[in-house]
């Protein structure tokens, strides 16, 4: 059937649950290119809409202790601002999440050169990352959950890579949670890790406020110390007695203005790995945050092995969101699980590369209670 603004709808009254899909057009890019929105819904629980531009989730209502609803991701109201501010409001990010040092990838013997989007390195797939690419989407339905999938092709040497990657992102809804499936392979030897970089603030987008009160859990015994450029140095230090340990909950502000920490100096707040211990079963909680006043908690589950917290440093309020208030430092919080980081020397190796004839996965989901 299709829906008044005539996208595709399907609903489906599965009993006890029921769950809708619809794909509905978004808005045009500067260059004529229209974008389209996937909106998955519980009836009674969570919605989120995403958005074809960089397989975005660009909108997560969930409700409060009261049953109130409120969308808790930073982003914008129309396409264009994405690519305009590439700070990657709720993108699906890649190549490789994160940074690679010197903007260059070395595999036997091999030297390739990616794009230096970020001074003379190289940050979550460069210039024509999978947060710039106009995703394809492939199915919707709903059930039981409510499901979408879509699907991009990072071609060969974009962004200094080499290798044609096929991406596919699945995203699943049911009534408290949304569970997000990255699978990938290539025709040649690359790097890849890709997440979402969801910026959350569970108060709500247009509560005005920031996230230094959050709760933050982060069950890790480590994290990966930086240099000035925010490279990873190699180090593996522990948490304890420091500013980074969040093995307890407590208000992400309370260390953030440490002065005399030049971890803290050189990210001008979090902006670090954290290591978490493997487990049989794959899947475990990465992260745990709670906003006190609406009682919502977000826990994060990942297959992954690292996790990088990052507190929303380079909001400076130049960005107006979707509530019209001005985006500014810590107005948001970034949990992304994701692969290895690339360091810079011999104590931190490059990242091994999927192979062709092998598949690349990343299991991701985003459980909220109150």
């Amino acid at each position: 059937m299709q829906d008044a603004a005539g996208g595709v709808m399907v609903k489906v009254d599965a009993g006890i649950s029921m769950c809708s899909a619809r794909c509905v057009a978004f808005g045009l890019l500067r260059d004529g290119r229209e974008v389209q929105a996937v909106e998955l819904s519980h009836a009674q629980g969570i919605s989120v809409r995403i958005i074809t531009l960089g397989a975005t989730l660009q909108s997560l209502r969930v409700p409060d202790r009261h049953g109130a609803l409120a969308d808790i991701l930073l982003g914008f109201i129309e396409p264009q601002s994405y690519l305009d501010a590439r700070e990657y409001f709720g993108a699906t990010i890649g190549r490789y999440a994160g940074r690679m040092a010197n903007a260059s990838w070395t595999f036997q013997g091999q030297r390739y050169s990616l794009d230096a989007n970020e001074g003379r390195h190289h940050l979550h797939g460069g210039d024509s990352g999978l947060d710039t690419a106009l995703w394809q989407l492939e199915s919707l339905s709903g059930g039981a959950q409510a499901q979408a999938v879509l699907t991009c092709v990072s071609a060969d040497g974009e962004g200094g890579y080499p290798g044609n990657l096929h991406v596919t992102a699945t995203f699943s809804l049911d009534a408290d949670s949304l569970a997000i499936d990255y699978s990938a392979h290539s025709d040649q030897p690359t790097p890849v890790s890709i997440t979402s970089h969801g910026y959350f603030n569970l108060a709500g987008e247009g509560a005005g406020g920031d996230v230094l009160e959050h709760r933050l859990t982060v069950p890790a015994t480590a994290f990966l110390p930086v240099d000035e450029s925010l490279i990873p140095t190699g180090e593996l230090r522990a948490v304890s007695a420091t500013a980074f340990d969040f093995s307890r909950p407590r208000p992400i502000g309370q260390s953030i203005r440490q002065a005399n920490d030049s971890q803290l100096r050189f990210g001008r707040g979090y902006d670090h790995g954290y290591v978490i211990a493997p487990d049989a079963h794959g899947q475990r909680l990465m992260a745990r945050l709670h906003e006190p006043w609406s009682g919502r908690t977000l826990e994060i589950f990942s297959d992954a092995p690292c996790l990088q917290v990052y507190s929303g440093n380079a909001l400076d309020g130049r960005w107006r969101g979707k509530s019209g208030q001005a985006y500014r430092q810590s107005d948001g919080v970034c949990l992304e699980p994701q692969g290895w980081p690339a360091g810079a020397g011999d104590s931190h190796p490059q990242p091994a590369p999927l192979l062709p004839g092998n598949i690349y996965s990343h299991r991701m989901k985003l459980a909220f209670s109150c």
